[in-house]
């Protein structure tokens, strides 16, 4: 996939992802599709909370009550396409990528809110990455619609890190360039499972 428009997601990450996750992802669509489905609702509970954590921040609540609308919107397609698809809906275990960033997260404001927005950028960033990461090697059907998403992935890692500046009392470099190798290292350190946001899957070996 190919857009000056994702240029600046890719400067943004750390690293990028690599073939192999690509292949295992291709390899298992089923789960690719369902943590797909878990990644759009947390992102749209997510922007929720803020919303009510932060009911004080208006341009906070313009930004994120459109998101949230998208991310809920995308849910729902990512569900009727496991429909058509055959692919019921079961519970999976969350990967460690989203609380191996949040446990950094500062506790005083506006710092805490400065960090969530920030984090909310690399999991946007992150997700826009692997949508066209993968688009290429899937079926026509899911190539249109993760390359549908990517310009929406895009905006949302703009929102998200123009609110970090937007309220933090301080220049941002700093944190994002921590949250940065964070984020990488996540990517990059092996996983049991393939998740959406997970590091490459290494097959555990039986006792």
């Amino acid at each position: 996939m190919s857009g000056d428009f994702l240029q600046p997601v890719r400067d943004f990450l750390g690293v990028a992802t690599t073939d192999a996750w690509v292949q295992a992802a291709v390899a298992d669509v089923p789960t690719l599709l369902q943590d797909h489905a878990n990644c759009e609702k947390k992102a749209a509970s997510t922007a929720m909370n803020m919303l009510f954590r932060y009911n004080d921040r208006e341009q906070l609540q313009t930004e994120l009550t459109q998101l949230a609308r998208e991310e809920l919107l995308h849910y729902e397609q990512v569900r009727v396409l496991m429909a058509k698809r055959g692919i019921s809906y079961k519970p999976l275990s969350a990967s460690r990528y989203a609380n191996g960033l949040r446990q950094h997260v500062r506790t005083y404001e506006p710092a805490h809110l400065v960090d969530l927005m920030i984090i909310g950028a690399f999991v946007e960033a992150r997700s826009c990455e692997r949508f066209a990461a993968v688009a290429a090697h899937l079926d026509d059907e899911l190539k249109r619609f993760y390359t549908f998403l990517l310009r929406s992935e895009a905006r949302h890692f703009t929102h998200y890190l123009g609110l970090a500046e937007r309220y933090s009392d301080e220049p941002i470099g700093e944190r994002v360039a921590f949250f940065r190798e964070v984020e990488a290292a996540l990517i990059d350190q092996p996983d049991t499972e393939m998740r959406f946001h997970s590091g490459v899957p290494i097959p555990q070996v039986a006792a």
